[in-house]
């Protein structure tokens, strides 16, 4: 069983930067690989970036170039650092621990993110 609590949301003007953070507990959290997904109203919810245990990361075409996904295994946790951010960025923020051949699927309550003037 994993724990996931994201921090780091809140309302920022267009073109500013957050930094998210999800703190995991309860299992090897090096051996997951991590993602945040975000929904804002109405949509489903989507992949912003994901980063495997040894670090690789992925990101959606969407936020490339403005978004960072970075993970520090001793502390477990994962960040996602968002710069130039846009109204479109708004939506609720999402962690996940996933792990395919364990089947695990894990996500925190999620953290809402509003971009406006």
């Amino acid at each position: 069983q994993v724990q996931l609590v994201e921090s780091g949301g809140g309302l920022v003007q267009p073109g500013g930067s957050l930094r998210l953070s999800c703190a995991a507990s309860g299992s090897i959290f090096s051996i997951y690989t991590m993602g945040w997904y975000r929904q804002a109203p109405g949509k489903q919810r989507e992949l912003v970036a994901r980063i495997t245990g040894s670090g690789w990361p992925n990101y959606a075409d969407s936020v490339k170039g403005r978004v960072s996904i970075s993970r520090d295994n001793a502390k477990n946790t994962v960040y996602l650092q968002m710069n130039s951010l846009k109204p479109e960025d708004t939506a609720v923020y999402y962690c996940n621990a996933h792990h395919a051949i364990l089947g695990d699927d894990y996500w925190g309550q999620g953290t809402q993110v509003t971009v406006s003037s």
